[in-house]
């Protein structure tokens, strides 16, 4: 299992900056924010790309993740969405989904993190549920072709942020490459035990975001240890379960200082890993 760091926090340096930093503070991945200032697709050609996988093999890091959430190159962190009324928008996702599944495959990254639909404006429910599997259903073949998973990242105040929702909206899913990307503080942020939603919806998981809550339940990330977070209950969870994927530390609030954030987590985390019985690199 590898614990990596995403680059989302160190949006103050260049990709290749970020990269060299993540590896000196010890971490042996690290999950690539594919948006401005970091890895936006259309911004790579294929040398650019075989550069970015030179630095990290040179700095011995894996990739965990590959972030295509935010798209704040073109819009904001969850607009252009999957459903959004005008088809141009929808497209606008759907294609810079299908450009981070190729660079996941030149990178040796095994899945994607999506936004779970986006957030509901106009319309009903069921018509923006529709729209998410209309777009997932034009991504998947892609994603099937390249073995690249697509792991939808429930979160706050959008269309799927709890486990009976994301329950509801896989039972409709015919695709094995389709899976969550379990985060533990947006389950904790809706009100939920994560221990028990990590139990519930295992089957699914394909990575794992990790960052602390405060006790207000705002969904505001902060370092591990700062805030409410049962870290030993989920660990201990995933220990029982036999959770073998990898988990990445995202602390995109802490740009202004995204090293000390690190090694503060790092010094709170490793701990709580070998108490579990979990073996990280």
């Amino acid at each position: 299992m590898i614990f990596g760091y995403s680059t989302n926090a160190f949006t103050q340096y260049s990709l290749t900056e970020a990269v060299r930093k993540i590896a000196a503070l010890g971490f042996a991945g690290t999950e690539i924010m594919c948006d401005r200032p970091h890895l936006y697709p259309p911004d790579y050609d294929q040398e650019a790309l075989d550069g970015i996988k030179q630095v990290l093999d040179t700095n011995n890091l894996s990739v965990t993740n590959l972030n295509s959430f935010t798209l704040f190159a073109v819009g904001d962190t969850y607009l252009p969405s999957w459903i959004e009324e005008q088809p141009e928008r929808r497209l606008v996702r759907i294609q810079h989904t299908q450009q981070c599944l190729y660079i996941a495959k030149t990178l040796g990254c095994r899945n994607i993190s999506i936004p779970p639909g986006g957030p509901l404006t106009n319309g009903t429910r069921k018509e923006a549920m529709d729209l998410f599997h209309q777009g997932l259903e034009s991504v998947i073949p892609l994603a099937e072709e390249l073995n690249i998973k697509l792991l939808v990242e429930p979160e706050p105040d959008l269309l799927i942020e709890r486990t009976g929702e994301f329950k509801e909206f896989i039972k409709d899913v015919h695709s094995p490459m389709v899976g969550i990307n379990f985060d533990i503080g947006h389950f904790f942020c809706a009100g939920e035990d994560p221990a028990k939603a990590l139990e519930e919806l295992f089957q699914w998981v394909g990575h794992v975001h990790l960052e602390d809550i405060g006790k207000s339940r705002i969904h505001h990330h902060l370092v591990p240890g700062d805030g409410a977070v049962d870290f030993a209950g989920v660990f201990q969870t995933m220990k029982r379960l036999g959770y073998d994927g990898d988990i990445t530390l995202e602390l995109y609030p802490y740009a202004n200082g995204p090293e000390v954030a690190g090694r503060a987590s790092l010094e709170y985390i490793r701990p709580l890993f070998a108490e579990a019985g979990i073996e990280i690199v």
